[in-house]
C-alpha cells in the first residue's frame, strides 16, 4: 500500500475508535496521531520530526531513551524517546536495510545514509552497552556557499575570494577539521566553484556531496558481506577512480592507506582535486596524511612521502568548530616544500581571537600574508595572478 493510501486509512481508523471509545480528539490530533503511527510504521518513528527541523543539524541516540541534538552548534537532550530497545533497533534495522546493509549482533556497526542524503552511523549490542546507538549528520537542504559563510562569521570576504581563486585555479586543496567541524561543508562550497565542463569522480563511503555539476560520477564503498566477502574500499575505488578519465578526483574523508593513491592521482595530471581529512592543524594533517600512507606503503621511506605531499597538495583549509557554536576557517595554509626531512606550510590566513561579545559569539580577525605564494605560476597560467594579490589587500576581518 502506498504511504499516501495507508495514512488516509489509519486516519479513518483513529477517528473510528476514538468514536467507539468516545476520546476526544481534534480532527488536527487525529492528523497527527494518524502520521505518528504511519511513521512507526514505515519511517522512522521519533526521529521524523527531529528530521524535518531545519535548525537541527545532528541527531545522536544513545539508546532508546536518551536523544541528542545539536542546534546553533550547542548540543542539549531532546524530549525524543523511543518505547524500547527494540522499537530503536527495529527504525535502525529499517534504515540500513533501505540502502542494502544489515545490522545485527553479528554485524553491529554500520555506516548509511537516508533517503535525503544524511549521514547514519549504528552501533549495535554487545558494543553498544545500553541499546542500540544512531549518529545522524543531516544533510543540508540549503546548499551553503561563500556568500553565505561570510554572512555566518565563517570567513572573511577576502578569505572567500581567496579560496574561489583556489578551487578556479584547480589547485589541489585539503579541508582539514575534527569531527562536525564543517569539513565536508567547506568541501562542497568549494566544489561548486569547478567549471561545469569538468568530469568530477567523487569517492566517499556514505554519499554526502552535492555537487551541482552536470558530469559527476558518484561511487560509495561497500561493506563484506554475510561471508565477509565482496567489500569494496576507498581505496579499491580511488585506483578504479584513476581509469574513468575524471578531471578532478574528490575523496570524501581520507581515513586510511587510499591517502597514497589520492597523492598519486594529484600528482599525475588530476589537478583541482580535493579531499578531507581529520586533523587539529595544518600541521597536524601533513603529519596525518603521512601516516596513512605508511598503513598500506610500509617500505616507503619518510623523506619519499613527505615529498610526494609537498609535490601534490598546495593548500591546507583548517576549520574548527568553536565554543560560541560557529564553524570557522582558522587557518589556510600553503605546503611550500620540504627544508631538510620537514614540510614547510606557509600561513596565508591566521585566524586570531580578540575578546568575546556580549552576545557570547567570538570576535577575531586574520592574519593575512602577502607574500609571493609557489603556485603563482599557476595562477598566472589561468588569469587569476592578480585577483589573488587583489584579494589578499582586502581587509581580512571577518
Amino acid at each position: 500500500m502506498p504511504q499516501e493510501t495507508l495514512m488516509l486509512e489509519v486516519e479513518r481508523l483513529v477517528a473510528e475508535l476514538a468514536d467507539e471509545r468516545r476520546i476526544g480528539l481534534s480532527g488536527r490530533e487525529q492528523r497527527e496521531l494518524a502520521a505518528e503511527l504511519v511513521d512507526d510504521m514505515l519511517g522512522l518513528g521519533p526521529l521524523a520530526p527531529l528530521l524535518e527541523d531545519e535548525s537541527i543539524t545532528d541527531i545522536m541516540v544513545n539508546g532508546p531513551y536518551r536523544v541528542f541534538v545539536e542546534q546553533g552548534g550547542k548540543v542539549s537532550l531532546h524530549p525524543a524517546r523511543f518505547r524500547d530497545a527494540g522499537h530503536l533497533a527495529a527504525i535502525a534495522q529499517r534504515i540500513a536495510a533501505a540502502v542494502g546493509r544489515r545490522i545485527d549482533e553479528s554485524s553491529p556497526m554500520v555506516d548509511a545514509r537516508l533517503a535525503d542524503g544524511s549521514r547514519v552511523n549504528i552501533v549495535f549490542p554487545p558494543l553498544a552497552l545500553q541499546g542500540p546507538c544512531l549518529s545522524i549528520r543531516k544533510f543540508a537542504r540549503r546548499k551553503l556557499d561563500f556568500v553565505q559563510m561570510v554572512r555566518n562569521g565563517s570567513l572573511s570576504p577576502a578569505l572567500a575570494r581567496v579560496l574561489e581563486i583556489a578551487a578556479r585555479a584547480r589547485l589541489n586543496i585539503i579541508v582539514s577539521g575534527g569531527t562536525g567541524s564543517g569539513k565536508t561543508t567547506m568541501l562542497n562550497a568549494l566544489s561548486r566553484l569547478i567549471d561545469p565542463s569538468e568530469r568530477i569522480v567523487t569517492v566517499e563511503d556514505a554519499a554526502e556531496l552535492q555537487l551541482q555539476q552536470p558530469h559527476v560520477v558518484s561511487l560509495e564503498t561497500r561493506p563484506p558481506n554475510l561471508e565477509g566477502r565482496g567489500e569494496v574500499t576507498q581505496r579499491d575505488l580511488v585506483k578504479n577512480a584513476l581509469r574513468m578519465r575524471p578531471d578532478r578526483i574528490i575523496l570524501g574523508e581520507c581515513r586510511g592507506a587510499e591517502a597514497f593513491d589520492m597523492l598519486q592521482a594529484m600528482n599525475t595530471g588530476h589537478d583541482g582535486s580535493m579531499s578531507t581529512i581529520h586533523a587539529n592543524s595544518t600541521r597536524d594533517a601533513v603529519t596525518r596524511i603521512e601516516n596513512m600512507v605508511l598503513m598500506g606503503q610500509t617500505s616507503l621511506p619518510a623523506r619519499a612521502i613527505r615529498h610526494q605531499i609537498v609535490s601534490a597538495v598546495d593548500l591546507i583549509v583548517q576549520v574548527e568548530r568553536m565554543r560560541d557554536g560557529v564553524r570557522r576557517v582558522t587557518q589556510l595554509a600553503e605546503v611550500v616544500g620540504l627544508e631538510g626531512d620537514a614540510v614547510i606550510l606557509h600561513d596565508i590566513f591566521q585566524w586570531e581571537y580578540a575578546g568575546e561579545g556580549a552576545d557570547g559569539r567570538l570576535l577575531g580577525s586574520y592574519r593575512v600574508s602577502r607574500a609571493r605564494p609557489g603556485f603563482l605560476p599557476r595562477l598566472a597560467y589561468f588569469g587569476l595572478d592578480r585577483a589573488w594579490f587583489a584579494a589578499l589587500a582586502e581587509d581580512g576581518a571577518p
